[in-house]
């Protein structure tokens, strides 16, 4: 059965009126007519009583309208889904909260402005369980610290870092490092750091945000490795001493990630958007 046929045969029984139905459908109303006959033969049956005002369903007629209404509507939501394979409805974003400190508003914005009918929905925690959260298809995309190890994911976008030891500007440190909690790079790699490189035994406290880390460096507790941005974005870089830390050294990019088999639609958006 033609489905063109039946969406011409929809029409004239909702008009009521071949004449009225072939000005919607922008057609002849002999091509109307020769379609409706078309369809009437293939089934063996006659689809409409002509009246003086114009065309009324028959009992057949009746019966094949509500089938034809169902299938005419799923192939225009069939065709809508085609043309608009490309079309993401839906994103969620995991990311770090460093990374949420940072950059992501900007991104968040730029996001919303380029596609208005996009949902967005944002769950931010460490690199850890962001990471286990991607995997286990709890977001569609991921900001992580560090480059991902993990054979399922790819990676759609990279972020440079500058990383600082971070330290008391007017009075010297004891040996406490200050860190995001547990599942954060910057903690991992702060604390080989503190160990390998200038071989200190230190006492070990953890925050759940950044700024209470820098403000309590600011006031003396201890020093931290983190992110240049993270600390000129809390503007905090005039109050402390700040040591860049070479990448052969501590090399902690920020990568924007998905699984393999759970690409977003839009892959080559994010792929060249320019953070």
């Amino acid at each position: 059965m033609d489905s063109n046929l039946l969406k011409v045969f929809v029409e004239v029984a909702n008009q009521k009126s071949i004449s009225k139905a072939a000005l919607n459908l922008g057609f002849a109303q002999s091509n109307v007519t020769s379609r409706i006959q078309q369809l009437e033969k293939s089934l063996d049956i006659c689809l409409f009583h002509r009246v003086p005002k114009g065309v009324i369903l028959t009992t057949e007629g009746e019966k094949l309208y509500s089938y034809a209404v169902e299938i005419v509507k799923k192939i225009e939501l069939a065709n809508y889904e085609m043309k608009n394979i490309n079309y993401q409805k839906h994103l969620i974003i995991g990311s770090t909260e460093s990374n949420a400190s940072t950059r992501l508003i900007p991104f968040l914005l730029k996001l919303n402005k380029d596609f208005p009918n996009m949902n967005l929905e944002l769950i931010t925690n460490t690199t850890k369980e962001t990471l286990k959260n991607v995997l286990n298809y709890k977001v569609d995309i991921a900001f992580i610290s560090g480059e991902p190890q993990n054979e399922e994911l790819i990676v759609l976008n990279k972020i440079d870092e500058n990383i600082v030891l971070v330290e008391p500007k007017n009075q010297p440190a004891p040996n406490t490092f200050l860190s995001f909690k547990n599942g954060c790079a910057y903690n991992e790699y702060g604390q080989n750091y503190l160990k390998s490189f200038l071989s200190e035994d230190y006492k070990h406290l953890e925050f759940g945000n950044y700024e209470t880390i820098l403000g309590c460096v600011k006031a003396g507790m201890g020093k931290s490795i983190l992110p240049l941005s993270i600390i000129e974005k809390l503007n905090y870089k005039k109050d402390l001493k700040l040591t860049k830390i070479s990448k052969k050294i501590i090399n902690i990019p920020t990568y924007l990630v998905c699984r393999k088999d759970y690409i977003p639609r839009i892959k080559d958006y994010l792929e060249n958007f320019k953070f």
